[in-house]
């Protein structure tokens, strides 16, 4: 029996790597730099990658001023993002049917926290496991046994909402069923191993996929 929803947050909830990937790019086109949207967009959903945006800049390069007008135009362009379509509509009729609802996220708690109480969605999460919580991020499957483990579940009890691939992979490693909701920025990722693959939860409800895994 299905007991438990579990989502991610980047890029399921919030589109907030679109952002940081269209940063990127303009800061790199507007000074003639050469830039792969293709290597950028591998990084998503992974976290301890060794990956340096400024590295094209090379020789000769101010870090410091790239960082600081990289940060600048991602959060213009993330605080114009809305919350991705069908997930109010999801966590409502979760919490209407009784169902354990959290979040596994490789991102740390100031982050997520701080936007779930922005977008007035932190009221349906019981739990909420990030980056902070656990040994391992996402592929590895930690954040989910760390859900897990608090709702007192066996994986087959509970869906994971997933938009890459390394948190679905997570997912799977950890014994649920997967759903793999892709973002503009995750729509080349490899998602073979999911149970489910849509353009956006507004596709489905909470009564389909307690029917078809039930």
């Amino acid at each position: 029996m299905i007991r438990a929803l579990v989502f991610d947050f980047d890029g399921l909830i919030l589109d907030t790597e679109t952002p940081i990937l269209q940063a990127w790019e303009a800061l790199h086109l507007e000074a003639g730099v050469p830039y792969s949207p293709e290597h950028a967009a591998k990084i998503v959903g992974h976290v301890d990658v060794a990956f340096d945006p400024w590295v094209a800049f090379e020789p000769s390069v101010d870090r410091a001023a790239l960082d600081r007008e990289y940060r600048k135009r991602s959060r213009e362009i993330l605080l114009g993002q809305k919350i991705l379509p069908g997930v109010e509509t999801f966590l409502r009729d979760a919490q209407r049917r009784g169902l354990h609802i959290a979040v596994a996220s490789n991102s740390h708690h100031d982050w997520v926290d701080t936007h779930l109480a922005r977008l007035g969605l932190a009221r349906f999460f019981e739990v909420v496991k990030c980056r902070d919580d656990v040994a391992r991020g996402k592929p590895e499957p930690d954040l989910y046994q760390a859900v897990l483990h608090d709702f007192g579940l066996a994986g087959a009890e509970a869906i994971a909402f997933e938009d890459s691939e390394a948190g679905s992979l997570a997912a799977k490693r950890a014994g649920l069923w997967c759903v793999a909701v892709p973002n503009p920025s995750t729509l080349q990722h490899a998602f073979g191993h999911v149970d489910l693959r849509l353009n956006s939860l507004a596709e489905t409800s909470v009564e389909a996929l307690i029917a078809r895994w039930q």
